[in-house]
């Protein structure tokens, strides 16, 4: 396996720390910036909201970039958004950092998946992918629990320059390591694995290739089960030290628990979904629907609410990563697209979700209506699943329509 393709391993792991670690940080920036725990919550909307935007174009406007300077204009202008983050006085001004780093963090994605395919043997390829999303997962186990840790003893800007300087080796070793290579043939590299010379589908066909209506279902009702996820996982912090009783030095802990979980959620599902993706999905939103459910219920006790967050983090990173796995099967024709749709759909959970839960928040309903709007959001995805098996069915002959996957 090439050296570079750690190296984008280790920026994703970077960003993905930037993405998540807020949800130990919430009381931190609310009290120094006078704002509400709420209000802190919609930092991580934002950087949602970014990657929403900027997966989709960032991965149209990157088909023609050198991947080289890609990933290093858009890793620097990451950089300059979290040292821009941790300087600034005014809530105004960090909400605008997040977007802005959310935007180059969906460029750099839209790049590394494809640099990363392209610096490698086809049967090597599969392993190159999950050592660059494998970053999210390490930090979600890492870099989160981490950033809560340097927030409770340094305050919540030490976290913003930990992940600005953890991202500048990644900056050296792109210059040293990843080849510049010309797009059209990273592409055609990536795309045609047998002889390189197949041209890759136009935008065009890639669209058309994603707009089927079993796409677009999956679509939504993967943006539902990340919606659930972050509604929780959001305010996971204020549930825990003032619902559950929990100290603040049990936060990085918490959080640990809850990437561990979403490690062997995303190891088992890549092991055990393949054969029967859909019924594995659907059994997965069931279980989350109840896992939801049950830490709302018994958020008070501090065994209860300790298992059911790793328990919740195997459930909603395995079913989600299975249905990214699904959104390709469904859309073969879209192969730069389909996974910026995803990244597109994932984001608008994360998006919604602690936009939701602040709401019932500010409504009076307490720390706990976060977890009921999570478990309301799956049932939601459960219907839209149903759905989705309905239209397969009417899709397929007669003799199929019992058969889905």
């Amino acid at each position: 396996m090439p050296f570079a393709v750690y190296v984008l391993g280790l920026a994703v792991f970077a960003q993905g720390t930037s993405e998540f670690m807020l949800s130990g940080l919430l009381s931190g920036i609310a009290e120094d910036l006078h704002v509400s725990i709420p209000a802190a919550g919609l930092l991580t909307s934002a950087f949602a909201v970014g990657m929403v935007i900027g997966a989709p174009l960032m991965a149209l406007f990157s088909r023609r970039w050198p991947r080289r300077r890609a990933l290093l204009i858009f890793l620097s202008v990451f950089v300059a958004a979290h040292v821009a983050g941790a300087v600034t006085p005014s809530y105004e001004v960090l909400l605008a950092t997040r977007i802005v780093g959310a935007l180059a963090n969906a460029g750099f994605w839209a790049v590394a998946l494809v640099a990363a395919l392209a610096m490698v043997e086809p049967a090597a390829r599969a392993r190159a992918t999950s050592v660059v999303v494998g970053g999210v997962t390490v930090a979600c186990v890492v870099g989160v629990p981490a950033g809560a840790l340097l927030g409770e003893h340094l305050g919540w800007r030490a976290a913003f320059w930990a992940v600005a300087l953890v991202s500048l080796p990644a900056l050296v070793a792109i210059v040293t390591s990843v080849p510049d290579e010309r797009p059209a043939t990273a592409t055609a590299t990536a795309t045609s694995p047998s002889t390189g010379s197949e041209a890759p589908p136009t935008v065009r066909e890639e669209l058309r290739s994603l707009t089927g209506r079993r796409v677009l279902l999956t679509l939504l009702a993967m943006a539902l089960v990340q919606g659930a996820t972050f509604c929780a996982f959001s305010y996971l912090e204020p549930l825990a030290t003032r619902v559950t009783g929990l100290g603040a030095g049990w936060v990085p802990a918490l959080l640990a628990l809850f990437g561990v979980g979403s490690l062997v959620g995303v190891t088992l599902s890549g092991r055990v979904a393949d054969a029967r993706r859909s019924a594995f999905v659907v059994a997965g939103m069931s279980s989350l629907a109840l896992g939801w459910s049950a830490l709302a219920l018994s958020a008070v006790s501090p065994v209860a609410a300790i298992a059911l967050v790793f328990v919740q983090g195997m459930l909603a990173f395995g079913t989600g990563s299975a249905m990214i796995s699904q959104v390709f099967q469904l859309a073969p024709g879209a192969p730069t697209l389909a996974g910026s749709f995803a990244t597109a759909a994932f984001n608008i959970g994360a998006a919604a979700g602690p936009w939701l839960g602040g709401l019932t928040i500010d409504a009076g309903h307490g720390f706990r209506s976060p977890v009921w709007v999570s478990a309301a959001l799956m049932v939601l995805a459960l219907t839209l699943a149903g759905v989705t098996r309905l239209v397969t069915a009417l899709a397929r002959p007669d003799s199929q329509k019992l058969q889905l996957q």
